[in-house]
């Protein structure tokens, strides 16, 4: 009877905000240490983008742009957006594995801050989210592209990117726990984030597009991040793309946070 009546009120337990910070590093690493008991995940994070950037470069680069070296400055920074908005992803198909396999269920029983799991998630993803686009930008350097603008304009490029994936994170985070299963997770990105980056000037320039494509294409707010991305680490930086993100970001977050912590709350 003791133990029954101490089980039951552990979740109740009062953690304290240092403490809660240690349960959300515990749980960081234990998301990131799963990488090695699941190589397909790094596959998806390294093998996958590198085999965009080397494609699109050799491939499309005569075509488009005349050189492969012109087209990698060109497309580089709206490759590197799209692979972060799909690694988003992860967050929302590794909730959803910790939820249907009964992961949160047994932290019930533990005297842990109610917010770390979630947040020990999103934190490990950001550090995913760091190495995808590192990686990246060092094979596009490999190949011939040089970041124009010096080492803060490399920083706040990275700085930008991170802040809006880590807004974007928030829708994963409310589909992830709506969804069934993984699967529909993954059918999420293909049904929405596929279309929204192709349908921007991530890989083409804007006016080489249809006039009625156009229109939602300055308006995309992929086009907005990669043209932010471009000014940051080819040109310099322009306010207006950077500020927009920025203001994208922002609202991502208003409308999806608090969606997804009722979600998570109801479901947990």
């Amino acid at each position: 009877m003791t133990t029954l009546t101490t089980a039951t009120a552990l979740p109740n337990h009062r953690v304290g905000p240092l403490a809660g910070l240690r349960h959300t590093m515990t749980l960081a690493w234990r998301s990131l240490v799963q990488i090695k008991h699941n190589p397909m995940e790094l596959i998806d994070l390294s093998i996958q983008p590198l085999m965009f950037v080397l494609l699109f470069t050799y491939v499309f680069g005569g075509a488009i742009a005349n050189s492969p070296g012109e087209y990698l400055r060109f497309m580089l920074p709206g490759i590197v957006v799209q692979n972060a908005l799909f690694a988003t992803l992860t967050t929302g198909f590794g909730l959803n594995m910790d939820l249907t396999k009964g992961f949160f269920d047994r932290l019930r029983a533990l005297p842990i801050a109610r917010w770390a799991p979630l947040a020990g998630r999103i934190l490990a993803d950001t550090v995913k989210q760091a190495w995808s686009i590192a990686l990246l930008l060092g094979v596009g350097v490999i190949l011939g592209f040089r970041v124009g603008t010096g080492v803060f304009g490399l920083l706040g490029a990275v700085a930008l990117l991170l802040a809006f994936t880590l807004a974007a994170s928030w829708l994963s985070v409310l589909v992830g726990v709506l969804a069934s299963d993984p699967e529909k997770v993954q059918v999420f990105g293909f049904v929405v984030i596929f279309p929204l980056t192709f349908t921007s000037n991530a890989f083409v320039p804007t006016e080489s597009m249809p006039g009625w494509l156009q229109a939602w294409v300055k308006v995309n707010p992929v086009t907005t991040l990669a043209d932010a991305l471009r000014g940051l680490l080819v040109s310099g930086p322009e306010a207006r793309p950077i500020v927009t993100s920025l203001l994208w970001a922002l609202g991502i977050v208003v409308v999806f946070a608090p969606l997804a912590v009722r979600a998570v709350r109801r479901r947990v």
